[in-house]
Parts: structure tokens; sequence; C-alpha cells
């Protein structure tokens, strides 16, 4: 054997030992980082650490050349932390920890090949000042949504490689290093959605190899957009919308030629449009809404043939809009709203078919309605109110079928509805009202059309007239129906009774005849029916009182005859009534609610008699009436006694089943470090810190010295699905979310487990003696905060969980007074209070907080919490409590309508006397976001998708206390109902939620 080869196995055993060894100590290396990890998923269950040398079989590890060049372990729901450092796998070239629940702080350094590190979408904290110098190689960097916090980390700018960078979604504070400005390789910069202050650095316009640059959302900058940023001539998307951007809009821009997407939406910018934005002939999206720009839209931008959004509203703009905008050949959404344009709408815009959304509403445009609009069935949404339009609607309006929102109101229109219109099949809006359109409402033309989808129709203050069609009864899912103010005539169809779902019904100020059809007794949904001023004869039907949510009922001047029926004076549910002025007669029954109305409202009918009318009746009569109801009352206490007694002893049953109990178990959603012993023992007298309609809370501690909040509810009977709906709660992770813990039970008792609120409630602190403490920067950010939690429970769980329960109360705030949701989900397995809450109502809710059509329906939806959520934001504005303050019968929202008379520009007036330096455009804004909540129609109010975005996207100002609290970043993808893009979408809020008229009134 020579030389050689006798060397060669004299290694091979060396080289073997070394290359295990090594490979070993990569495993090493990632066994200590899955000890951190709590409990265990599928996935993980192949690390096993006991055999480091199958480390290369293991879950998301790729091996190469016997070394780990691979990790990804994303989207797995891994709880816990990381170790201190993440070090030492020298060829490891990705890592990727995404999409988990993984906190604490984290140091990545000593990785030479390291090329891509994800690490966003968790909850690490602290800082990412790294040395960065031990990293290389690193090209993609994402730490997106996260709670970093200090400053940007200055030692990025050492990574020569880097391509991709997004520190955006969390709570960096400070200015942008100048020296990102040497970032020579970058592409993807993101550090929009944290608290950065000063100035754009102009020194980015040295990264002229950069594609995507977003800044904006919740940071606040100095001066204006840098001229110098014309230089990133590479640049294919630039998003600084929302970020306190002043100034004009550099004409250098206009250099950016390969532009796909500008956004600049939400900020103060002011001045003209440059004509050298015509220059960007790649533009696809153009959103500059919501800023101060005047002038006319330049001609130049006829040029922009590939555009197809095109947001220009809430502006000062004015003039005509050009002819070209009807020509350009891609335009899907045009949104020109609330500025002041003029003259006629171009009547060329829709024939290329491309239109879906068109918003001119609230200008001040002329002249006819192009014909031309749906050509091939694109137009969904159509708003058009708030003009000075003439003309007849275009008959081709009719035979649209993609149309789902119509709203051409408050105009000149004139002519007849063209046939077809009100049954389209995806029609859920139609509102035509305030125009002088004339003709009768058209009957459906195609009798065999499955029934629509239409909500809500609004055809009042015209001149329609003739009969109300028969197919109105094709109108089955309709919520609103209102046909106030017209010439109507004949009578009302029985076919009304076929409107299951109808709210609100108006018919008043008609010429209606006839008798009312006791089918309208089948409307069992009806909170609110006018059928006033009209001229209908007969009796008034006993089927209405059928109707048990009816509120409200008009049947005043009308020529109606005969007695009240007893059943409708017993209905509970009507708070306001009118019959004034028909020709009824007979004695009135006092009983019910009729017993409390004023006499006012049965004025006008003289032959109706009883106490304070003019004709009093058989007083013998009466007394024989009178011995009735002592007698009915004496049955009525025996049986409330009897009733008592059951209580009592059923609650004796209860408790001593609850002493006996059976053994306790604890189900826990994360790893804890309690159990169900340490649970039971902090339910005592001296830890209570809260009693309420869902039960006792306590202050705990667990085995390490952490803070829990321990919630012993009201008895809930038999199950009814709380175990499933736990499990599915005990799930729901967000940060303005409080998590459940755990749940602990025996066989009568449900014990949640919560993590600790420092700070206590918001209805606590709004409304305790410490109330001034809260700040109108904090009281803005907890706004922000929470609509972000409901956001995430109505548009990001499978399926939707409605709160039922929203209120001040129920927000909770940390250390930090960051807020956080709770008793999500909760109302419907939780009995009628027995004397722990005084607010509390027997239908899931509290007063003061109820939207009206919960009140009268027990239905709930969505909306409804939107509702009362509406109401915190008037708490939040006011400082006041939603009832108890203003009298009797009078709340939070009819004070401030009262107080305000809607208009937001007396806003100031209602605010906290407590606050001071409050800036009067937040409070304007704020105010009109919640009025917008708590609208009695519920199809009108926003979703919480909306409220977020219009809370968030609104230029919001510092404020000495934000300092040490800085606001909370942009959701990740999916809290926000934003899609699983991460990059800031266009403004794309439905407009006509900003622009309600009958709300503010427009100047």
């Amino acid at each position: 054997m020579g030389p050689v080869p006798l060397l060669l196995v004299t290694l091979l055993p060396l080289l073997s030992s070394c290359t295990c060894t090594t490979l070993q100590s990569d495993a090493l290396q990632l066994a200590s980082i899955r000890e951190g990890f709590h409990g265990s998923t599928p996935e993980l269950e192949s690390w096993n650490t006991s055999n480091v040398v199958s480390v290369c079989s293991w879950f998301g590890v790729q091996c190469e050349h016997d070394r780990v060049v691979g990790i990804d372990i994303s989207d797995l729901n891994i709880s816990g932390s990381v170790p201190v450092e993440i070090s030492g796998i020298g060829s490891l070239v990705s890592l990727s920890l995404s999409g988990n629940h993984l906190q604490g702080e984290i140091t990545v350094a000593n990785l030479p090949s390291l090329r891509y590190l994800n690490i966003s979408s968790n909850q690490f904290n602290g800082g990412v000042d790294w040395n960065y110098t031990s990293l290389p190689s690193l090209e993609v960097f994402d730490a997106y949504d996260n709670n970093f916090t200090a400053s940007l980390p200055f030692g990025v700018a050492d990574l020569r490689r880097l391509k991709y960078l997004d520190l955006g979604g969390n709570y960096f504070t400070g200015r942008i290093p100048v020296t990102y400005g040497s970032l020579d390789a970058l592409e993807y910069l993101s550090l929009n959605g944290n608290d950065l202050r000063g100035r754009i650095p102009s020194e980015l316009g040295n990264l002229t190899g950069l594609k995507q640059l977003y800044l904006g959302y919740y940071n606040v900058f100095d001066d204006g957009i840098p001229v110098e940023l014309g230089k990133l001539v590479n640049l294919a998307h630039l998003d600084l919308s929302s970020c306190g951007l002043g100034g004009g809009i550099p004409h250098q821009i206009g250099y950016l030629t390969n532009l796909d997407t500008l956004f600049l939406h939400t900020n103060e910018l002011s001045g003209p449009l440059p004509p050298s934005l015509g220059n960007l002939t790649r533009l696809v999206s153009l959103d500059l809404s919501n800023n101060e720009l005047t002038g006319e839209v330049p001609q130049q931008l006829a040029a922009l043939t590939e555009l197809s959004l095109l947001n220009l509203f809430m502006n000062r703009l004015h003039g005509p809009v050009p002819e070209f905008v009807a020509e350009l050949p891609k335009l899907d959404t045009l949104q020109l709203f609330t500025n002041n344009f003029t003259g006629g709408i171009p009547q060329k815009l829709g024939a290329g078919g491309h239109i879906r959304v068109l918003d001119i509403s609230s200008n001040r445009f002329t002249g006819k309605i192009p014909s031309n609009l749906c050509p091939f069935n694109r137009l969904e949404v159509l708003i058009l109110f708030g003009n000075s339009l003439f003309g007849p609607i275009p008959e081709s309006l009719g035979e649209c079928l993609s149309l789902t929102r119509v709203r051409l109101s408050q105009n000149h229109l004139n002519g007849s509805i063209p046939s077809g219109l009100l049954y389209l099949p995806r029609l859920d809006l139609l509102e035509l009202q305030a125009n002088d359109l004339s003709g009768p409402i058209p009957e459906n033309s195609n009798p065999d059309q499955s029934p629509t989808e239409l909500v809500q129709l609004n055809l009042s203050k015209n001149s329609l007239a003739g009969p109300l069609p028969s197919s109105i009864c094709n109108l089955s899912s309709v919520h609103t129906l209102l046909i106030s103010d017209n010439r109507l005539t004949g009578p009302v169809p029985g076919s009304i009774g076929s409107l299951r779902h109808v709210v609100k019904l108006d018919l008043s100020r008609n010429g209606l005849s006839g008798s009312i059809p006791p089918e309208v007794g089948a409307c069992r949904q009806l909170t609110y029916l006018d059928l006033s001023q009209n001229n209908l004869s007969g009796p008034i039907p006993p089927q209405i009182a059928g109707i048990g949510i009816l509120n409200y009922l008009n049947l005043s001047h009308n020529g109606l005859n005969g007695p009240m029926p007893r059943s409708i004076a017993a209905m509970r549910s009507l708070t306001v009534a009118d019959f004034s002025f028909n020709d009824l007669s007979g004695k009135l029954p006092d009983l019910g609610e009729l017993a409390f109305l004023n006499t006012s409202a049965f004025s006008g009918n003289p032959k109706l008699c009883g106490p304070g009318f003019a004709s009093p009746c058989d007083d013998a009569a009466r007394a024989a009436r009178s011995g009735r109801s002592h007698g009915d009352s004496k049955l009525i206490f025996a049986l409330g006694l009897l009733l008592c007694s059951l209580a009592l002893g059923l609650a004796a049953m209860v408790r001593a089943r609850s002493r006996r109990g059976g053994a306790w178990r604890l189900t826990a959603f994360q790893e804890v470090d309690f159990g169900a012993s340490d649970v039971l023992g902090c339910m005592k007298d001296a830890n209570v810190v809260g009693r309420g309609g869902a039960g006792v809370v306590y202050r705990g501690r667990t085995r390490c010295g952490g803070a829990i909040a321990v919630k012993r509810l009201a008895a809930l009977g038999s199950d009814g699905g709380f175990g499933a709906e736990i499990r599915t709660l005990g799930s729901v992770r967000h940060r303005n979310i409080v998590r459940l813990l755990a749940v602990c039970s025996d066989s009568a008792t449900n014990v949640l487990v919560y993590e600790y609120m420092t700070n206590g409630s918001l209805g606590e602190a709004l409304h305790g003696k410490g109330g001034g403490r809260l700040s109108w920067g904090r009281r803005y950010r907890i706004a922000v905060a929470a609509a972000r939690g409901l956001c995430y429970l109505h548009h990001d769980c499978s399926p939707m969980i409605v709160h039922r329960d929203v209120k001040s109360s129920n927000i909770l705030l940390d250390a930090k007074f960051e807020a956080h949701v709770a008793d999500f989900g909760l109302a419907r397995f939780l009995q009628e209070d027995t004397g722990g809450s005084e607010c509390m109502s027997a239908i899931a809710g509290s007063y003061g907080y109820i939207a009206p059509e919960y009140a009268y329906t027990l239905k709930v939806d969505e909306k409804s919490d939107v509702y009362s959520f509406g109401v915190v934001l008037l708490e939040l504005i006011t400082g006041r409590r939603p009832v108890g303050d203003f009298g009797d019968g009078v709340d939070i929202v009819q004070w401030v309508k009262r107080a305000t008379a809607c208009r937001r520009e007396n806003a100031a007036s209602i605010v906290d006397c407590r606050l001071s330096g409050v800036p009067t455009d937040e409070v304007m804004h704020v105010f009109f976001v919640a009025m917008l909540c708590v609208q009695e129609n519920s199809v009108e109010r926003p979703t919480m998708r909306e409220v977020v975005q219009m809370l968030s996207e609104f230029p919001h100002h510092v404020t000495g206390d934000q300092c040490p609290l800085p606001s909370s970043p942009p959701p990740p993808p999916g809290e926000d109902g934003s899609g699983a893009d991460k990059e800031p979408n266009s403004y794309e809020l439905p407009p006509d939620l900003l622009t309600q008229c009958k709300l503010f009134p427009q100047n």
C-alpha cells in the first residue's frame, strides 16, 4: 500500500467523526430551540431530541452535505419562546419561525451562511439591535407584525447584500436612520405601521434598486414627501399613506415611470395635482384621497391608460371631470365623492364595460346620467346622490344584473323608475328618495323570478302615483321599505304580508285607500309601521297585535273607524303610537302601553271615551272593571309569591349540589403553571375585583407568581354547547383580545381563567375617580385597538364570533393602556342576572348599548356589536356613562344627537371637560365614525373592518403622553380582514359610509 492510500485510511475515521460531531452540534442547537416551545404539535413530534443523529428527518429541517441548511417551522401555532440567541449553525441558509405565537426577546447572530430570515407574525418584543456583521450573507429579513420596541436598528446598514427588509407592524419609535440609504442592494423596504417620527430621510433616494417602499400607517412624519424619492426609477409600488405628510406632491414623482401603484391617501397634502403624474404610464392604482388637494384634474392624466383604480375623493378639487376619464380603457373603480366637481358626467363613462364601482356623490354635477354605464353587466356600485342631476334614470340600469348598490337620492331626476330595477337579482340597496320621479312603481315583468336580495328600498319624497304593485311580494328579503311622501292610491295589497323580514315600513303621506289588510300581521319582524296621512278606512285589524316586537305604530290622519282592539291595547312592545284624527269609537281600553300614552295620541276621535276624554264612559262599567283589576292584582300577587318560593327552593338545591360537587377538571388552551387547586384557591372574598351579570371575578396568582383573572360564571344549567364554544374561544389569539388561558369546571360550575389586565376596564378608568388620566391620545388608541379586536372576531374567526355585550366594562386595559376585548361570545350562555348587576338585561346585552333592532327582535348579528361600539366611542368623547346622566328614558345616543344636531362641527361641544388640548379634527372624526355606528338601520352601519379603516387611516396627532405608549401597529395579515397580502391596500372603505347626508348635511 502506497503512502497516499495509507493516509486516506488513517483520515477517514477522523473525517467521519468530524462530520457527525458538526451535525450533532447543529442538532443540539435545534434541541435548545425546541426546549422553549410550549406544548407540542404533530409536526414537532418528529423532533426527537434524545436522538440528535436523526436531525435531518425532523419536520421542517433540511440538510445538505451532512449539515443543517434550512429550518422552516412557520404557521404551526407554536407558543413559548426561543433561546436568548440563535447561533452556531454554521451552514444554515434559511430560518423561518413566522406565523406562530412565540414571545420574549430574540437575537440571531453568528450565522455566516444565513441568507433568509423570517420571524414575522409572532409576539417577539425588545429590540433587534443585533450584531449584523455576524450575518454577512443576509438577503431577506422579515420581522413584520411583532411587538418590537425601541429605535430601528442602525446595524442593519452593515448588511451589504440585503434585498428585502420588513420591520413594519411593530412599535419601533424614533427616526428612520439615514444610513438605510446606503443599502445599495435593497429592493423592498417596509417600515409602515410603527410609531416613527421626524422626516423621511432624503438619503432613501439613493436606493436606486428599490422596487417597493412602504412608510405609512401610524408613523407621523414632519415636512412633506422628499423630492429625492424621484430618483427611485425602478420603484413599482410606493405607499406613503396615513402618515401626516403635508405640502404638495412633488413633480419629481413623475420621474418614477415604472410605478404601478401610488398610494398617498389620508394625509394633509395640498396644492394641485402635478401634471407630471401623466408620465406614470404603467400606473394601475392611484389613490390620492382624503387630502386637501385643490385645482382641476390635469389633462396629462389621459396618458394613464393602464389605470384600474382612481381615488380622488374627499379633497377640494373642482372643475369638470375631463372626458378622457370616460375613455380610460381599464378603469374599474372611480371614486370622486366629496369634492366640488361641476359640469356633466362624461357621457361615455362606462361604455367600455369595465367600470365596476362608480361613486361621484356629494359634488355639484349637473346634467343627465350616462345611458350606457353597464353594457356588459360589470357595474356593481353606482352612487350619485347629493348632486343636481336631472333627466330620467336610464332604462338600461333596469337590465344591469350585476348591480348590488344604487344610491341616486337628492338630485332632480324625473321620469319613471325603469322596469326591472327594483327586482334585479343581486341588488341589496336602492335609494331614489328626494327626486322628482313620477309614474307608477313598476310591477315585476317576470312573475316566475326567484326572490330578490333587496334589503333596503327608499322611494320616499317623489311624485310616484298609482297603486302599490302586487309583485311587492317578490321583495321577500327587504328589511326597510320607505315609500312615504308620494301620490300613491288604491289599497294596500294583502301581499304585503309576504314581507316576512321587513323591519321598517313607511307608506305615510300618500293617498292610499281601503282597509288595512289583516295580512300585515304576518310581518312578525316589524318594529316600525307608519300608515299615517292616507285615506284608509275600516277597523284597525287586531292581527297587528301579532307583531310582538312592534315599537312604533302611526295610523293617524286616516278614516279608520270602530273600537280600539283590546289585543292592540295590550301590546307591551309599543313605546310610540299615534291613532289621532280618525273616526274611532267606544271606550279606550286602559291596559298595556296605551294607558301610558299622552291623550294627544287619540285626539281627533270624538267618539272615543274614557279617562282624559271629553266624553267619559259609563261609571258603573268603569267601577266593575276596577273591581276586576283589583281581583286580578291579588291573583298576580299570589302567583308571584308562589314563583319566588319555587325560585328560592331551586337555588338552594343548586347550592347544595355545588357544595357536594364533583371532581374539578382543568382544560388549558396553552401551557400554564397552575392547576385546578390553584384556581379554586383564588376564589375568596378577599380576592374579588369585580361582579357582574357574567359572575364574580377574582384576582389570582400562578405558581410562579404571575397574575391571572378568575371568573366564576353565573349558573348555566345544562351544557347547551358551552364546552364546544369555550374550546373555540380558547383558540382565539389576537393582540387586542383578552386571552382565555383555561377553563375549570365540575358538574355544577364553570370557571374561566384569563390573562390579568393591570389597569382594569375602560369603564372604570373612564368613569371612575381617575378618569382624567385618560388623555385624548390614549382614548384614541384605545378606540383603534378595541375596534381591531372586534374586527378580528367578526371577520377572521370561522365561524364568526358575535360579542353580544360590547361595552366599556368589557374592554380591558393592560399596563400600557392598550385595549383588549373581553367576555366575547359568552352572552348566549348567561342566564338572566339574579342580582349581581343592575344593568344586565334579559336579552343578552347592557342597557344603553343595545341596538334598536336587538331590543325588539331579540335577533343579533355583528351589526348589533357595531352599534354598541359606537356607544363606546361616544363614551370616549364625552366621558359620560351611556345611561343615567341625561334624564329618564334618554340615553347617550339620543342626548348626543340633540346636543349636536348630528353635525360633526358641533362635536367639540360634547367633549369631556376633563380633557384639554384635544385636536378638533380628531374629535370630529371619531364623532363621525360613532354616528355611523349608531344609525337606527343596521344595514346602514359600517362593518368593524370599515370602522378600523376609518379610525386607523386618519392622520393622528402626537401628544406628550404618547411617547411611553406607542400606538398599536397594523394587525397581521387576516386580522383586519385585509387578506393575505401584508402590503397596505388602497383606501377601499365603501365611500357612501363617509357621506351620510342625513347625518352631516353638506354646506
